[in-house]
């Protein structure tokens, strides 16, 4: 199976793109201020205009999953979350920014930073 490769577009002229796939994740020690913690609409908006945001989603909880593997020809199925765990994938977005500390920037300032973490890795075709 050949490598997963993405194209790299231009989003602002003069810049050339790198994609980021940034993880949305829950965490068990939350902002306590929530009066710090930025409105995520405001967030959505503000990077959709600037084009840094391709494409973003909250998904469905961890019960709703469906663990897939293939074990000696056999496909086998586990509903719901594979193992225990407190910290879990909410959403995901999906960025094209100058550089990494772009990226960064635009994870820091997104809500879930402050109560839960994200997670930013760079398409394989960026590294």
């Amino acid at each position: 199976m050949p490598p997963f490769v993405t194209l790299v577009t231009t989003f602002r002229e003069g810049v050339t793109a790198m994609k980021y796939m940034m993880f949305v994740c829950s965490d068990t020690e939350p902002e306590t201020d929530e009066s710090r913690v930025p409105d995520i609409e405001v967030w959505v908006a503000d990077n959709d205009a600037s084009g840094r945001r391709v494409t973003g989603s909250v998904l469905a909880p961890p019960t709703a999953a469906t663990t897939v593997r293939v074990r000696g020809g056999e496909v086998l199925l586990t509903d719901g979350p594979f193992t225990e765990t407190k910290e879990v994938i909410v959403g995901f977005d999906i960025l094209e920014c100058a550089d990494l500390d772009e990226a960064l920037a635009v994870a820091a300032a997104h809500p879930m930073a402050y109560n839960g973490r994200i997670e930013l890795r760079p398409f394989a075709a960026e590294i």
